[in-house]
């Protein structure tokens, strides 16, 4: 098993429990386990060489603190993913400012200006429906379409996933700059 990493903003722990009362009563297990908005995924991360690790920590400690706003429930259009849309043009920033300090010969295709910030509920495995997941989450979180729920990230999480099967959990926290 190889491990895998990834930067991530943690939710407030209000937002943190809604998520993991929706995720507890509909028996979900999958690598979204933890609440987290990627703010860069595992591409380029390796898990062999670590010296990624301290030239992302500069990247975000010279980095202003990151407001966001968390919506409502969404379905990626690929049918992959039901997740809260999360809104922020600082992270988007934060995200190309570490993808230009890594400056990999590769990386995702969602990655780059375009990247679409979100807070996972579920991720696609067998026996489970996204489609009427969706339902039972607008209901859920009837309350971030009309009022998203704001807050500014004062940290990013290093985080890893031990290897197939295993979910994100955080290393540690990064301060960014306060």
């Amino acid at each position: 098993m190889v491990p895998s990493y990834l930067l991530a903003v943690l939710p407030p722990p209000e937002l943190e429990a809604r998520i993991q009362h929706f995720r507890s009563a509909h028996q979900l297990q999958d690598a979204a386990a933890v609440p987290h908005i990627t703010v860069k995924a595992r591409s380029s991360l390796s898990s062999e060489q670590l010296d990624w690790q301290e030239k992302l920590h500069e990247v975000v400690a010279q980095h202003a603190p990151l407001p966001l706003s968390v919506g409502g429930p969404r379905l990626f259009s690929n049918g992959t993913a039901l997740y809260l849309e999360a809104v922020s043009a600082q992270a988007v920033d934060l995200h190309l400012a570490l993808l230009d300090a890594l400056r990999p010969a590769r990386f995702f295709g969602y990655e780059g200006p375009g990247l679409q910030l979100h807070l996972s509920l579920a991720l696609k495995r067998r026996g489970v429906e996204l489609s009427e997941l969706l339902t039972a989450a607008q209901t859920e979180f009837a309350d971030l379409e009309g009022e998203p729920h704001r807050f500014t990230a004062q940290t990013v999480a290093l985080m890893r996933k031990p290897g197939p099967g295993g979910f994100y959990t955080p290393l540690e926290e990064w301060p960014l700059l306060g």
